[in-house]
C-alpha cells in the first residue's frame, strides 16, 4: 500500500506540501481541483499544473478526491448525457497525464452529514460529530447554518456555500428518485465512462453514503455489503471498485468491517482508515486513529486489507483538532500525521509477522 494524505490545494488547505512531505511514511497526496464545479471539464493544463506543484515537493499524486458528479447524472436529468461526456473528457485528460485513479460519490444533496463539526473531548480535543435527535429536529434547509460558525473560515468539501445556498432546489430534483432508481442511473453513468476508464487505466473509486443510512429521506446506495456488491455485478468491470472508507461503512454498526473488505479482493482501489467511537446507536463522534481510543479494531482492519493484497492509496481521515491547530475541521496536519504513522506501523507489524 501506498501512505498518503489529501490536500486540498495551496490556496485552499492550511496543511502544505512541505509539511506533508515530512510525515514519516507518506509519499504521495490525494487532490483535487478545489475550484472546479461539478459538471466542469478539468483541462489537461490545469492537471498538469497541479501535478508539477506537488512533484517539485517530492511527493506524488496518487489519486483524485473528488471528480464530482453533477446531480443531473445521479438524477437521470434529460441534461445527463452532456455532463457524463464532460466527466469522459476529464478522466481522458487525467489519464494522459499518468493519473488513475478517481475517488467519487453517488450521494444525494448532501456529500457527507455532521451534526457538529467541533464537539469537544475529554482531552479538550474537538473533533465532527453525528446525532440522529440533532437531525431529527432539524430543517434541512437549515442544516448548513447549523454548523457554518464552526467551519473555521475553510470551505468545507460538500458543504460549499453555492450548493447550500440550492439545498431546496437540489430536494426537488430528488423528490422522485428512491434507492432503485439511484442504482439505475449509478449503472448507466458507469457503463458510459468504463471505456475510457479501460482505455486509460483508470481506477473509479466509490466512496460510501455517510452516514450509513438514509438522512432526511433521501436515498443512500452504498452503504453495505449486499449493495455494494450489487454494484460490483451490475457493472463488473475491474476498474469499476471502490474507496473503503471505515468510518463511513462503520457509521452502521451492523457492517462487519473486516468481512466487507475480505469481500472485496480486487476491487478496493483506495482506502480511508479511520476510527469512530459511539456513545449510543444514534450518536457518534470521530476518534483517534488508536483502536483503544474508539469502537473499531484498527489492527483487524488493516490486517484485512493486507490480507487481500491491497497495493493501493491509503490515507487516515477526519483527524482530531489537537494542539491549538486552526485548519478546515477534521482535516488538519497534526492528528492526521499521527493517524498516518500509526497506521503505516500496523501495516509494518502485520508484515513482519506475515513473513516469521
Amino acid at each position: 500500500m501506498e501512505m498518503t494524505l489529501r490536500w486540498y490545494g495551496s490556496k485552499s488547505d492550511t496543511v502544505t506540501l512541505k509539511q506533508i512531505r515530512q510525515i514519516p511514511g507518506v509519499t504521495g497526496v490525494i487532490t483535487t481541483l478545489y475550484d472546479k464545479q461539478p459538471g466542469e471539464v478539468w483541462s489537461r493544463e490545469e492537471i498538469a499544473a497541479m501535478k508539477k506543484e506537488v512533484e517539485a515537493s517530492g511527493l506524488r499524486v496518487a489519486g483524485i478526491e473528488s471528480v464530482n458528479v453533477h446531480d443531473a447524472i445521479k438524477t437521470g436529468a434529460a441534461e445527463r448525457d452532456q455532463y457524463i461526456a464532460n466527466y469522459i473528457e476529464t478522466l481522458k485528460n487525467l489519464g494522459e497525464e499518468d493519473i488513475h485513479l478517481v475517488c467519487y460519490n453517488f450521494m444525494p444533496v448532501f456529500d457527507w452529514t455532521r451534526t457538529e463539526l467541533a464537539r469537544v473531548r475529554e482531552d479538550g480535543s474537538t473533533v465532527l460529530a453525528y446525532s440522529q435527535d440533532a437531525v431529527d429536529h432539524l430543517d434541512p434547509e437549515k442544516m448548513f447554518e447549523s454548523i457554518a460558525s464552526d467551519t473555521n473560515g475553510t470551505v468545507m468539501p460538500g458543504w460549499e456555500p453555492e450548493r447550500m445556498a440550492r439545498v431546496k432546489e437540489l430536494f426537488a430534483m430528488y423528490k422522485d428518485i428512491d434507492d432503485e432508481k439511484l442504482f439505475e442511473n449509478l449503472k448507466y453513468f458507469l457503463e458510459k465512462i468504463m471505456p475510457v476508464c479501460d482505455q486509460y487505466d483508470i481506477n473509479m473509486a466509490i466512496h460510501p453514503d455517510d452516514p450509513a443510512w438514509s438522512v432526511f429521506g433521501l436515498p443512500r446506495i452504498i452503504i453495505n455489503k449486499e449493495n455494494i456488491l450489487r454494484m460490483m455485478k451490475m457493472v463488473d468491470n475491474p476498474h469499476n471498485g471502490v474507496t473503503f472508507c471505515s468510518g463511513s461503512y462503520g457509521t452502521n454498526p451492523k457492517n462487519d468491517l473486516s468481512d466487507m473488505i475480505r469481500s472485496l479482493k480486487g476491487r478496493i482501489h483506495f482506502a480511508h482508515v479511520r476510527n469512530l467511537k459511539f456513545n449510543s446507536d444514534r450518536d457518534f463522534e470521530e476518534a483517534a486513529h488508536l483502536s483503544s481510543d474508539g469502537s473499531f479494531d484498527m489492527y483487524e482492519i488493516m490486517k484485512a486489507l493486507y490480507d487481500i493484497g491491497f497495493d493501493g492509496p491509503i490515507r487516515p481521515d477526519h483527524g482530531r483538532m489537537i494542539w491549538d491547530e486552526v485548519a478546515m475541521p477534521g482535516y488538519g496536519l497534526y492528528d492526521r500525521a499521527l493517524g498516518a504513522t500509526y497506521l503505516n506501523g500496523l501495516w509494518e507489524a502485520i508484515d513482519k509477522g506475515a513473513k516469521r
